[in-house]
């Protein structure tokens, strides 16, 4: 049977900014531990630690621009664009841009504090 879910729940977020995590299926707002699905909003200047996440991440941006620093390069993903990022791979997101962007995160397995693995 189909289950609503009728509004996210707000999670905090690390990072120099306050950045607003609505948590929409996940852990903490649907009890789901196989997959997270959460919309970011993030302002001008943001930026988070660096992380070596145990999921993947599949990130779709809504609005501005998102910046994706991985040991190589930095990705610069425009509104309408993806980008997957595999477990195991050391990256940071920020949003230098004077938007700052919104975005849909999509972890799998689901998102948990534990599992990221932020930089100290």
């Amino acid at each position: 049977m189909p289950r609503l879910i009728e509004s996210p729940t707000v999670v905090q977020a690390a990072g120099n900014k306050p950045k607003l995590i609505e948590e929409f299926i996940g852990r903490v707002n649907s009890g789901d531990d196989s997959i997270s699905i959460a919309r970011m909003k993030s302002p001008e200047g943001w930026v988070e630690p660096g992380q070596t996440p145990h999921f993947r991440e599949m990130t779709i941006v809504l609005s501005g621009e998102l910046h994706i620093e991985s040991k190589t390069e930095t990705l610069k993903v425009q509104s309408g664009q993806a980008v997957i990022c595999e477990p195991g791979e050391w990256v940071r997101y920020s949003t230098p841009g004077k938007e700052g962007a919104e975005y849909l995160a999509i972890c799998l397995p689901a998102f948990s504090p534990e599992s990221v693995h932020r930089d100290e």
